[in-house]
């Protein structure tokens, strides 16, 4: 955004359309008349002083610069562009997040970590916020998990690519239809062949899997994007007897599982099996807020020794200071008291539906 005001603010300085030497707005007037934050004027300004169209005098403001040469002549006066509008994402779930226990957690990493906070994160995350997942997934989840077998990564989209690089691409990966659109693209994007499963009214289509020849299935079982079908215990088992036929991986992909209205979500996959065929998937980008961007995998004994062969060279891309900050907001226990306000929101929202 601050580029954007910088070329339209340059190419009027260049024009002659801002004459040279001539008073530029302040960063503050700027911002409220174009509907932007002073940051992004303040942005716009470094730049054109950087690259020699304005310079600033202290305690009088910002001047276009008063040398000639950067008029082009003939070129006229510019219309006045219109006002810049900040291009921000829309959070399409009000999560009545509380951002002042995050605030403080943050204050005492910085104080307690200091300058190890600067370091390089490990390749798989820092033992931390694994431990503190872990235990978690324990409590919530029920399922009994190694940490040292946890792969942080920035949000779910990186950890699919991860996924494609891990299981390979002459292998042919099925996803639900309808799903979640992303999910197919991050694969066909990573040039792996994609095969659409129909859903029915529990899950994917018993028949269309049994004759899949698929060697991944990609799936949502506790909640389908957009049909919002979640898959019953019968269907959740009819996937894991499909993976144990053959050299056949599951990646469970457990989106929206924290917001279950019942006490526990069903049992997951990754609990269900017995036969390491199956690779748990979540991220913390719905649960706390879209910017948030972390997830994290679960992966069998076996794919965890191939991942830390083959692609254990990756450093982390989750900043460590982040790392540290979602782990102590775990172990806080402020995640989980976040997530069971927002499920009483949810059920007193479905009960006054019903009413």
């Amino acid at each position: 955004m601050y580029l954007k005001l910088y070329g339209f603010i340059r190419d009027d300085i260049r024009s002659g359309a801002i004459a040279p030497g001539s008073r530029l707005p302040s960063k503050r007037t700027l911002a409220e008349h174009l509907g932007v934050s002073v940051i992004t004027v303040d942005g716009a300004y470094k730049c054109l002083i950087d690259e020699g169209y304005a310079v600033s005098r202290e305690r009088s403001g910002y001047f276009a610069a008063g040398s000639p040469g950067f008029v082009r002549s003939g070129s006229g006066a510019r219309q006045q562009p219109a006002a810049v509008e900040e291009e921000l994402p829309t959070v399409t779930r009000d999560l009545g997040f509380r951002y002042s226990a995050l605030t403080k957690i943050m204050r005492r990493v910085i104080t307690e970590y200091g300058e190890r906070l600067l370091a390089k994160p490990t390749a798989f995350g820092c033992a931390g916020l694994r431990g503190a997942i872990a235990n978690y997934l324990l409590r919530y989840r029920g399922m009994r998990v190694e940490p040292g077998r946890i792969v942080i990564g920035s949000g779910a989209e990186y950890l699919y690519g991860m996924l494609v690089q891990l299981l390979g691409r002459d292998k042919l990966y099925a996803v639900e239809d309808p799903g979640y659109e992303k999910i197919r693209r991050v694969y066909e994007a990573n040039g792996v062949a994609v095969e659409p499963l129909p859903l029915d009214g529990d899950g994917i289509d018993s028949e269309s899997l049994a004759v899949s020849r698929a060697d991944v299935l990609h799936v949502t079982p506790y909640h389908s994007f957009p049909t919002g079908i979640s898959a019953t215990a019968e269907k959740r088992r009819e996937y894991l007897n499909w993976a144990a036929q053959g050299d056949r991986i599951i990646v469970e992909d457990d989106f929206d599982s924290e917001f279950a209205l019942t006490r526990k979500p069903q049992e997951p996959l990754y609990a269900m099996d017995t036969g390491e065929r199956v690779i748990y998937l979540n991220t913390f980008s719905h649960s706390l807020a879209p910017s948030m961007r972390m997830g994290y995998m679960v992966l069998p004994e076996g794919l965890f020794e191939e991942y830390r062969r083959r692609l254990g060279f990756y450093t982390c891309p989750v900043p460590l200071f982040d790392q540290y900050v979602l782990a102590e907001f775990i172990d806080s226990g402020c995640f989980e008291r976040h997530l069971n306000r927002v499920r009483r929101e949810l059920r007193q929202n479905s009960l006054a539906k019903k009413a």
